[in-house]
């Protein structure tokens, strides 16, 4: 037995033991070095997505398909990674009843990570919705390119099969929608009215040139073709389209269109070649770029030819112009690279003319020959005889030349005398 007082002691002291309630208990057993573990395994997850998301990117500029897939396998993994973690954490630690301030602090931290998680999975939905775009374009590209192959196989064939060398094909393919199946009489047509405008539009500044320079217009026409008796003193314009006609259409009928060139390729092909690399070229440019080519010296010879030096020396004062032509050059003034116009459209009928099997040929009427309605148009159309008892109207002038194509023709365009103007 204990002592009366030993008694008494031992219940004070129990009375001051402090009681716990088992939720604190749980938490003082936690183990602190494997908290410590979990959030450096957090950090170190972050710093991996954080560099996974600059790395994506960074595969968009400039745009890489293959890094972009790569990158954003990566940042899905981290971020699978981080979903394990928190659920690794949420089985093992539940919430505790009382949390210290210093829990409090992780708790916020982790909030906060998680946050930016979220920022970082709309980010990646966003590039994966841009890459499946991109990847749409590039099928569409390479679909585009299919097409493309396909046509040109397609073309080269065709070629082939006309005779054309590889190497030609390789210049030639299609410009602006044509090839060499596209000869048709349509097409030459179009450039012999081309040709006949351009003849035209030339003309008018030539003829204000001469007004300009003090010429006897009338005098200058009758010096042409003498003796032309015209309805109107205004069709003595077609005294200079004439002349124009006769000196750019001259030598029209030889395949090197009176060019001397030791290296002129006479195949059909080859001149359908040379007129789809210069059709859609500016003139200036083509003998810019190749001062002696066959159509540069054309130019010259052609220019030398339809502008007198008598009249150019009245237009410019000088014959510098015509001197630096006669030099192997090209001026970039005005008024050449008008004529360059004019001598680009003739030399394409050329071109085109020697593309057709049979060639297209050319025609010409002389003055004196009576008018046939089969051959010639004439350019007044609002014509009447002048005696119906009386011979058919005369060829006065010939402004455009025709032409044969296969079995069709093209008539050329006359001025009448023994004619005039129904009002």
């Amino acid at each position: 037995m204990q002592p009366t007082g030993a008694k008494d002691t031992q219940q004070r002291d129990n009375n001051t033991q402090k009681v716990h309630p088992q939720p604190m208990e749980e938490a003082t057993n936690q183990n602190p070095e494997a908290v410590e573990t979990l959030i450096s395994k957090i950090f170190m997850n972050i710093s991996s997505l954080k560099s996974a998301y600059i790395q994506l990117q960074a595969a968009h500029t400039p745009y890489d398909p293959d890094k972009i897939q790569a990158a954003d396998k990566l940042v899905i993994s981290e971020l699978k990674n981080l979903s394990e973690l928190k659920h690794f954490y949420r089985e093992n630690n539940p919430k505790p009843v009382c949390v210290s301030p210093q829990d409090s602090r992780l708790a916020a931290e982790i909030q906060e990570q998680q946050s930016l998680l979220k920022t970082y999975e709309v980010m990646v939905k966003k590039f994966q919705s841009e890459i499946q775009n991109k990847d749409s374009e590039i099928l569409q590209f390479q679909q585009q390119i299919q097409e493309a192959t396909q046509k040109r196989a397609k073309l080269e064939k065709n070629l082939k099969l006309r005779g054309l060398s590889a190497k030609e094909s390789d210049g030639l393919g299609e410009v602006n929608g044509f090839s060499i199946t596209d000869l048709t009489a349509d097409l030459f047509k179009s450039a012999v009215e081309d040709a006949s405008r351009a003849i035209h539009d030339f003309s008018k500044p030539l003829i204000n040139m001469m007004k300009a320079a003090g010429w006897d217009l009338d005098a200058a026409a009758d010096s042409i073709e003498p003796n032309i008796a015209y309805a109107k003193r205004a069709h003595k314009k077609y005294a200079f389209e004439s002349h124009i006609c006769q000196k750019m259409f001259a030598g029209f009928q030889q395949e090197n269109f009176s060019v001397k060139s030791e290296n002129l390729n006479v195949t059909k092909e080859s001149f359908f070649h040379q007129y789809l690399a210069l059709r859609e070229m500016d003139p200036l440019d083509s003998v810019g770029q190749n001062p002696d080519s066959n159509f540069g010296k054309f130019c010259r010879s052609k220019y030398l030819v339809v502008v007198h030096p008598k009249m150019e020396a009245s237009f410019f004062g000088n014959l510098d112009q015509r001197n630096y032509i006669m030099g192997g050059g090209h001026p970039r003034t005005p008024f050449y690279q008008a004529f360059l116009k004019l001598a680009k459209l003739i030399w394409l009928l050329h071109r085109l003319a020697y593309s057709f099997d049979p060639t297209v040929k050319v025609f010409q009427v002389k003055r004196g020959n009576e008018y046939s309605e089969v051959y010639m148009e004439s350019v007044v159309k609002n014509f009447v005889v002048v005696d119906e008892n009386e011979e058919k109207p005369k060829v006065g002038l010939m402004v455009m030349p025709g032409f044969y194509i296969g079995g069709s023709l093209i008539q050329c365009q006359v001025y009448l005398t023994g004619v005039k103007v129904s009002e």
